[in-house]
């Protein structure tokens, strides 16, 4: 059987608000604005944008090769 941790379900309900006060909501605070708003300039995307079209071909040139 599964393992299902009930922590990692989708509940369905809106995300938290950016926290504003930590100190008030030490025990459930919500995320942090630099973590919400903060822009992913050099993220790994842009890596993959590359990497995975190129591994695409090589791969596919090596499966007509492999198939004769």
């Amino acid at each position: 059987m599964e393992n299902i941790d009930p922590q990692h379900t989708e509940s369905g309900e809106a995300p938290k608000p950016i926290e504003k006060d930590y100190e008030s909501h030490k025990e459930d605070p919500g995320p942090a604005k630099p973590a919400v708003t903060e822009k992913d300039e050099n993220g790994g995307g842009q890596a993959l944008k590359w990497v995975l079209p190129i591994a695409v071909i090589i791969g596919l040139i090596i499966w007509f090769i492999m198939r004769k």
